[in-house]
């Protein structure tokens, strides 16, 4: 991408092809073109790049946080204080977010650090793609990167580099006030929200389609009673803005202002939309005695971030009530506590592996079912597990296998159940094959396993074992 600036035309960003051959941002595109023959040079599109990031921004807000920003021209940041339990931890959550960014082939770099400018700073220094800062060791993780990751402007990172400046720690180590006398107090702040010396709150992306309703206290308030009593009736004046437009809420955010400027944040979610106020509330309520007043709170706003339409549900009028089961609620109060609650459905394909896909708990039933013509496992495992099998090809099941380092001796075995590869998915699939067998071992437990290929033409697969599946 080549950016404009003036009569200067410079690399703004390039691809991994295009920085193997040298390119790097910052360069002269006159001198990127002469590079490398044949470079593709795109002019850069500062307010589409810009739109981009935020539909990127609202979309990680939906997922990740509630406190999400726009973080410079190149990134968001996220306060995942309180949030990362939704996603397994800090691990799964940032393996999670780099995954689902290089599946729709966008590179990131996700950084987790105990201040935002530690993590703006590791993201843009890192090779790899995630990377966590331990707690209490944010000195030792930035003080050895450039002076240019600390947000300053470019004339003045120029003239501390000029000075004989180029990491954060030699700044850091220099005394304060000959820095403020020559370029004003931007150095030490910034400094400081690095280091965590002083807090940088993170103003969330907000925007016109977001329902949220906010109350602010000429007094800051901190009893638990007090802070129950204003969700309740935030919770009512949201419902009534959802009812308003035929909506229900799937997600909603209570954002906690405190009067030292630090945020902090709620989240609850619902499994089907809601515009039950009571249920609402208690959803929150079982949450607000995580909330940390500190010196008080000024402010507190709750946002509906994922709303879907809801119809009022019409009563019935016959004389004998139905008895209606609704595990919603239990849904809910298990997904709130971060746990992964879902169902599985049927999805048309004879491969055991692709046979199922996981959907929403409170999902509508789906018309594809199962084929029932042979028997399945209760535990399908999550890949098939290579075992050691005694034999004969091409079609006799295994007389003893060794799966997880113990030997088990066949009792009983029913097969082969013969499933062909999905050719029209992929090329290597036209002549694979794999052979099922029901086995038993000689202590009653049965199991899954199949041999890839048909015992005869190596082109159908290897020709080894493996574990599939644990019948019950």
């Amino acid at each position: 991408m080549i950016a404009k600036s003036g009569s200067k035309r410079w690399v703004s960003a390039a691809d991994a092809a295009a920085r193997k051959a040298g390119v790097h941002v910052g360069m002269p595109a006159a001198k990127a073109q002469a590079l490398f023959r044949g470079l593709m040079l795109v002019d850069a599109d500062a307010s589409a790049d810009a739109a981009a990031l935020e539909r990127i921004t609202l979309w990680a807000l939906t997922l990740y946080s509630p406190v999400v920003a726009v973080d410079g021209i190149d990134g968001i940041v996220m306060d995942t204080e309180g949030a990362d339990h939704l996603q397994g931890g800090e691990r799964p959550m940032v393996t999670k977010i780099a995954n689902q960014f290089r599946a729709k082939t966008l590179t990131a770099r996700v950084a987790v650090a105990d201040t935002w400018g530690a993590a703006h700073a590791c993201a843009r220094a890192i090779g790899r793609e995630t990377v966590i800062v331990p707690s209490g060791e944010t000195v030792r993780a930035v003080e050895q990167l450039p002076i240019r990751l600390l947000r300053l402007p470019p004339a003045i990172v120029g003239d501390l580099r000029t000075l004989g400046f180029q990491t954060i720690g030699e700044l850091a180590n220099t005394p304060r006030a000959p820095l403020a006398l020559r370029f004003g107090p931007e150095i030490g702040r910034r400094l400081d929200q690095i280091f965590g010396r002083t807090s940088e709150p993170i103003d969330p992306i907000r925007t016109a389609d977001l329902i949220e309703v906010s109350r602010a206290f000429a007094e800051p308030i901190g009893a638990a009673e007090t802070i129950d009593k204003y969700v309740g009736r935030l919770v009512v004046h949201l419902i009534e803005e959802l009812q308003k437009r035929g909506l229900g809420v799937r997600r909603a955010d209570l954002i906690v202002e405190k009067v030292d400027g630090t945020r902090q944040a709620i989240r609850a979610g619902t499994a089907k939309p809601a515009r039950d106020v009571a249920w609402l509330t208690k959803l929150f309520r079982d949450r607000t005695e995580k909330i940390e007043p500190g010196f008080g709170i000024e402010k507190l706003t709750l946002v509906a971030v994922i709303v879907e339409p809801l119809d009022e549900a019409q009563r019935s009028s016959s004389l004998v009530e139905e008895e209606i089961t609704d595990v919603t609620p239990l849904i809910d109060i298990y997904g709130n506590r971060g746990q992964r609650v879902y169902r599985v459905a049927p999805v048309a394909s004879d491969v055991p592996e692709r046979s199922i896909r996981r959907i929403s708990a409170a999902a509508d039933p789906v018309a594809v079912a199962w084929v029932g013509h042979w028997r399945r496992p209760v535990r399908l495992l999550p890949r098939p597990e290579l075992i050691e099998a005694i034999a004969l090809m091409p079609d006799r099941p295994p007389v003893s296998i060794v799966w997880r380092g113990k030997r088990r001796k066949v009792k009983r075995a029913d097969g082969p159940e013969r499933i062909f590869g999905e050719w029209w998915r992929r090329d290597a699939e036209m002549e694979a094959v794999r052979d099922y067998f029901v086995i038993e071992d000689e202590a009653g437990e049965r199991f899954w396993v199949f041999r890839s290929g048909d015992g005869v033409d190596p082109e159908t697969g290897s020709h080894r074992w493996f574990m599939h599946g644990i019948f019950a």
